[in-house]
């Protein structure tokens, strides 16, 4: 059977015209993210496909597609493999035309997107650990049930239907755009907005964003041939994709005028920067082309352009978000993280914060500080730093050396960020006579300092855990070694410096783990 040849954009834009979306999409809108178009020089626009009733673009393509089957198909229904956000727009499609919706997902799907699916009446069967396993799976499920399938992204009906985002954007902004970035996963999204921009304004540049750990399209680009990745990572589910589509990867070399990857830490400072903007908080493959469009301003020094993000998605995971607020103030290189080291003698703590107060460019807050006692003569404190600037943090690590402080600059270290800053600590034989104690200190400058002037000389800290959680107050642990006869005067101190505080000396998760 004789191959049909290639569609043009051309060929594509009359498509694209004519795709029927707007039966389940709604022309989302195009906004000006104020603060973050100050802070970085640039007007940047952002398209809300967030907005979407199924939270993302979507529902677009697996419309168009399933809205140009035959009666006879949609009578046997249809399957699709997806991680999630083209599961909900072919269930939400399925539903208004009437026609049953097998979706299976990988395992690994946030459970939102699960149940999100369900809710708009899809039948999920889960199974495999990414997008291919899932497809692989659904291919066998659509010759056995006869059922019609639903590609996510290599068709051209669902690469039409996802370019009348473009089509949104071009008719809503009229005036100077330079660039268009657009997240990758299978390459769907990009085919339907290169098409498009490239045949109406081929000016405006389209620039394709993929993760540093999930970047199929770009590898092959740069191979000129489909690159099947071995792994992806997950924590963009909604691009993790191992192997792009035959026609997006014809389009995408064709059309995308370059290619961004962008690590974990600048998308999760992506979607703090969209949530500053918005009050709205995007799924990471939401905020991928955010994360692009400062990255890619930085390169290029560029001022006074205008950039167009497409907000892909914002099926979140709640629980994801804990993670993402640790990670964004290092992304956005607002908070450096240090490993210092302290000799263990008295005053040598204070030293230190003083230090801290008199770094260069002005005191920095501590946003982290661990610290157990567990050498007789230095300590290891694992301390992390408000920064104000890209770049600082080595020279903060240099100036610590400089007045007699060894230091590791660890904000750029994986283990450090995942593992060791929460698992500093342990027991201690040198931590005699030790009281512990939670503290509520107000959130300002010079609380910490209060404390340590007030402390008497004899008294030494032995475990000091405190972490910024954002509030007006933080919550520290402290462990003093405080004599027993030094009981009244103990508790003279902690009249004397007013914060809130429970004695957890008697607790037993604190007998278990930390003391000897």
């Amino acid at each position: 059977m004789k191959k049909a040849p290639a569609l043009s954009p051309a060929d594509y834009l009359t498509k694209i015209l004519n795709a029927r979306v707007y039966d389940v999409a709604t022309e989302s809108a195009l906004q000006v993210a104020h603060i973050l178009s100050q802070r970085i020089h640039n007007t940047v626009l952002l398209k809300r496909e967030d907005q979407q009733v199924v939270r993302s673009f979507k529902l677009r393509g697996a419309y168009n597609k399933m809205a140009n089957l035959s009666p006879a198909q949609l009578k046997k229904g249809v399957i699709c493999a997806s991680a999630g956000n083209h599961a909900q727009g072919v269930a939400l499609a399925a539903s208004r035309l009437g026609a049953r919706a097998v979706i299976v997902m990988p395992t690994t799907t946030p459970q939102v997107k699960v149940d999100a699916v369900r809710g708009f009446g899809g039948e999920v069967v889960q199974y495999g650990d990414s997008y291919t396993d899932a497809y692989n799976h659904a291919l066998t499920l659509e010759k056995k049930q006869g059922l019609t399938f639903v590609h996510p992204f290599d068709d051209p009906d669902v690469i039409a239907g996802q370019g009348t985002v473009a089509m949104e954007i071009l008719r809503q902004h009229q005036g100077p755009l330079d660039a268009v970035f657009v997240a990758i996963g299978g390459g769907g999204l990009v085919s339907g907005v290169a098409n498009y921009i490239k045949a109406v304004r081929p000016q405006v540049k389209v620039i394709g964003v993929q993760m540093n750990d999930s970047d199929a399209m770009m590898q092959s680009v740069a191979s000129g041939k489909r690159v099947t990745l071995a792994d992806v990572g997950l924590f963009s589910d909604g691009t993790a994709v191992k192997l792009v589509g035959e026609e997006t990867f014809r389009i995408a070399r064709g059309l995308v005028d370059e290619f961004i990857t962008v690590d974990t830490d600048a998308v999760c400072a992506a979607i703090k920067d969209i949530f500053v903007d918005t009050r709205s908080i995007v799924e990471p493959s939401g905020a991928l082309a955010v994360a692009a469009i400062k990255k890619y301003a930085a390169a290029h020094k560029a001022k006074g352009q205008t950039y167009a993000a497409i907000l892909c998605g914002a099926n979140m995971n709640f629980d994801r978000l804990r993670f993402v607020a640790e990670r964004a103030e290092v992304g956005e290189e607002r908070e450096a993280l240090f490993a210092v080291t302290i000799p263990e003698e008295r005053g040598s703590f204070k030293r230190f914060c003083e230090l801290i107060g008199a770094l260069p460019g002005g005191p920095r807050n501590v946003t982290e500080f661990n610290y157990r006692m567990n050498d007789a003569a230095k300590a290891h404190v694992f301390v992390g730093l408000s920064t104000k600037g890209p770049g600082e943090s080595g020279r903060i690590a240099r100036n610590f050396v400089k007045h007699g402080f060894g230091a590791i600059d660890l904000t750029h270290d994986e283990l450090a960020q995942e593992h060791i800053r929460h698992m500093v600590g342990g027991v201690s034989s040198l931590a005699q006579d030790e009281r512990v104690l939670r503290f509520v200190f107000p959130e300002r400058p010079g609380a910490l300092m209060k404390f340590l002037s007030l402390m008497r000389p004899g008294w030494n800290i032995s475990l000091f855990h405190y972490r910024n959680q954002g509030a007006d107050y933080g919550r520290i642990l402290v462990g003093l070694q405080v004599p027993k006869a030094d009981g009244k005067a103990f508790a003279t101190f902690l009249r004397t410096l007013g914060y809130p505080y429970v004695e957890e000396t008697n607790n037993p998760v604190y007998r278990m783990f930390l003391q000897s």
